[in-house]
């Protein structure tokens, strides 16, 4: 046990080479062994792999049965012991209870691995998550199940719903075939599942003329700039479909400006494509030096008594993460500049550092202002992946 220590002396320093010259039993017991470390156990599980001790499948399968066990390392072990018949009845009754971290979605795909096609439409369902690591386990559930049966029986164990449509696209776009026609979807994720999976300027450009919908012009404008097509091709689609664009009452120019060049480009999937579009047919507008923005900003409150400390921005503030914005301390609180443009904004509105940050020709976004939802741009903060409001995104911070 101690030359397995040695070789494991901290979380994510395993010696995966050594970890394979230590004998399989050895290895085996230390798993079983609640005693250790999960961070230790976990590399010594991933050793095991093509090695089984068969001797030890039976306590191996009790760990990884072990509610009480850290997730991780049943992750590993279902992994490892994922092709073993005699699992999937458990997989397929008493998993579902499971509400560790990551054991739904292991689960699901070991069902699928062990070709249990009931899981076919809860692996699309995963498969159309917007987490990345999600996505990965269901596609491999997904993939193992096709390879399995193939295509079409899977296909037609699925129904009509957006996932079973995206997990189409996905198929289609596998073999080859051309996906432009899903930019007509009605789910603006299976539409921009298309949209990234698309791979022929040729095809999404003669798709323009007969796509059926104004989105689905977007979705094929969009395409084509990804594609490595000029701005002039895709400001020429811009201008023939009337320049389609999100209405946001109360949002002026110069903070929709801001705000489609920092996020439109970057949102997530969910967003309305008219965005993509806007932000790929602006003009560029640079964003304020942030020095002199700063500056700036510090000399008008020297200049009104208000004692100002030097900005720091908000991920130091925080201590950790990063953002759009520096805090600037002073006599009688605290104010947020933001990176974007010549934006500043504070705790309370009536206080004396915004008539004089407005007098130097700062813009201060106040409640009222900043409660507008910027409807349709989809922005990931803390988890989610929503329309944020003016007063989050000029002054965003996520860690």
């Amino acid at each position: 046990m101690e030359a397995i220590d040695a070789l494991i002396p901290a979380a994510r320093q395993a010696d995966a080479v050594g970890l394979l010259e230590v004998d399989v039993d050895e290895l085996a017991r230390y798993v079983i062994d609640t005693a250790h470390p999960w961070w230790r156990r976990k590399p010594c599980v991933l050793a095991l792999a093509g090695r089984i001790p068969s001797a030890f499948v039976p306590a191996l399968m009790e760990r990884l049965r072990d509610r009480g066990d850290v997730s991780e390392v049943r992750i590993a072990l279902l992994d490892l012991l994922g092709d073993r018949e005699e699992l999937l009845p458990w997989l397929r009754h008493e998993g579902k209870a499971e509400r560790s971290f990551g054991m739904h979605e292991a689960i699901l795909k070991g069902r699928g691995v062990l070709g249990d096609r009931t899981a076919a439409s809860e692996l699309a369902t995963l498969a159309h998550s917007p987490w990345p690591r999600h996505r990965a386990v269901a596609e491999a559930g997904l993939n193992a199940l096709v390879a399995r049966y193939g295509v079409e029986v899977i296909l037609a164990d699925l129904g009509e719903r957006p996932e079973d449509r995206a997990f189409r696209v996905r198929v289609r776009h596998r073999a080859g075939g051309d996906v432009t026609e899903a930019f007509a979807d009605p789910d603006v994720g299976v539409a921009h599942l298309a949209h990234s999976l698309a791979d022929d300027a040729e095809r999404v450009r003669a798709y323009v003329d007969r796509a059926p919908t104004v989105d689905a012009k977007i979705w094929a404008a969009c395409t084509l700039y990804r594609l490595g097509c000029s701005v002039a091709e895709v400001r020429a689609i811009d201008d023939s479909l009337g320049r389609p664009r999100v209405d946001v009452t109360g949002l002026d120019d110069e903070i929709r400006g801001a705000i489609v060049g920092e996020y439109a480009s970057r949102s997530q999937a969910r967003t309305d494509p008219r965005w993509r579009l806007e932000a790929i047919c602006a003009r560029p507008v640079p964003p304020p030096d942030e020095d002199d923005q700063l500056r700036g900003v510090t000399t008008a409150l020297v200049s009104a008594n208000l004692e100002p400390k030097w900005p720091v921005s908000c991920g130091e503030e925080a201590g950790q993460g990063g953002g759009t914005y520096h805090v600037i301390e002073y006599r009688d609180g605290s104010i947020w500049v933001s990176t974007l443009g010549r934006f500043v904004t504070g705790e309370d509105d009536d206080v004396a550092a915004r008539g004089v940050l407005e007098a130097a020709g700062f813009r201060w976004i106040d409640r009222d202002l900043g409660s507008i939802t910027v409807t349709g741009l989809c922005v990931y903060h803390f988890g989610e992946r929503a329309p944020l409001n003016v007063g989050t995104l000029p002054f965003y911070w996520q860690d």
